[in-house]
C-alpha cells in the first residue's frame, strides 16, 4: 500500500514539472509587452511565472484525473 503512494507521488510530481515546463514554452511564445507598464519587468515575470503555475497545474490535475477514472472503469464489468 505504501507502494502505490510512493509512486503516486512520484506519477503527480513528474507530471505537474512537465506541464509547468510546457506551459512556460508556450507562455513564452507569446507577446505580453502591450499588457505591461514600461519599466514593471520584475512584476510582468512573476505574474508569468503565477500564471505558469496555475495553468500547469490544472492541466496536470485534469490529466491525473482522466488517469485514475480511465483505471477506475475496469470495476464497471
Amino acid at each position: 500500500m505504501e507502494q502505490y503512494f510512493a509512486e503516486e507521488a512520484i506519477l503527480s510530481m513528474t507530471s505537474h514539472l512537465i506541464f509547468i515546463i510546457i506551459t512556460w514554452r508556450v507562455l513564452q511564445s507569446i507577446n505580453f509587452d502591450a499588457f505591461f507598464r514600461k519599466n514593471k519587468v520584475f512584476e510582468a515575470r512573476a505574474l508569468l511565472i503565477i500564471v505558469t503555475i496555475a495553468l500547469g497545474t490544472t492541466v496536470s490535475n485534469f490529466f491525473l484525473d482522466f488517469i485514475k477514472w480511465s483505471n477506475s472503469l475496469i470495476y464497471l464489468f
